[in-house]
């Protein structure tokens, strides 16, 4: 197990693929054999942005995509055939890069973050910590970002304290479990395929 704290100053900003706002990129994995990491290279990052009003959502062909509201309340994804309800925060829901999105603010802005993949590279997981519990994890990466206050976790028999917007990335070679001990945290999970 490999466990490296990312503190908000690690972090880069950048703008969103269709230039509609800037996101802040907080971990990532982009091809090694690319000479620039860009969208083409990208195989999975972990982000947060804020969404101050309605509009498109970028095109991003061969991507999935999870999302979840962290501050504010009332987001809602619309598309030609489905609505994604995030009205409530710390509510995940899953979609592709591919469909057409349009954003709807029922209470004004809101934070999200934001966990993408290249399809058929990585499974992606996003699920918010908000009781003590204790879950399993696989093989992969795994971020702990806590958006509110500080946040204690047990993983794999060794504890750690997270504050406010730092990131816990853990890589495993082999299964473990973490247990939320104290706050709330998001945990992004993702397992590379083949």
């Amino acid at each position: 197990m490999k466990t490296t704290l990312l503190k908000p100053e690690h972090y880069t900003r950048s703008p969103w693929k269709n230039g509609g706002g800037i996101f802040t990129d907080i971990a990532g994995a982009h091809r090694a054999d690319s000479p620039v990491k860009d969208w083409n290279s990208l195989l999975w990052r972990f982000a947060s942005t804020p969404i101050v009003a309605p509009g498109p959502f970028s095109h991003m062909p061969g991507i999935d995509r999870l999302q979840m509201v962290v501050k504010g309340r009332g987001l809602v994804l619309k598309s030609p055939t489905q609505e994604f309800d995030e009205r409530e925060p710390f509510t995940a829901v899953r979609f592709t890069g591919e469909l057409e999105i349009v954003t709807a603010l029922e209470a004004g802005p809101v934070e999200v973050v934001n966990l993408m993949a290249r399809r058929g590279v990585a499974e992606i997981e996003l699920v918010a910590l908000r009781e003590p519990d204790e879950r399993p994890l696989s093989a992969g990466t795994h971020l702990v970002y806590v958006a509110h206050g500080d946040c204690r976790i047990r993983l794999g028999g060794e504890n750690f304290a997270i504050s406010h917007e730092c990131t816990l990335k853990v890589e495993l070679t082999e299964a473990s479990s973490l247990a939320l001990v104290s706050g709330v945290a998001v945990l992004a999970s993702i397992q590379p395929v083949g």
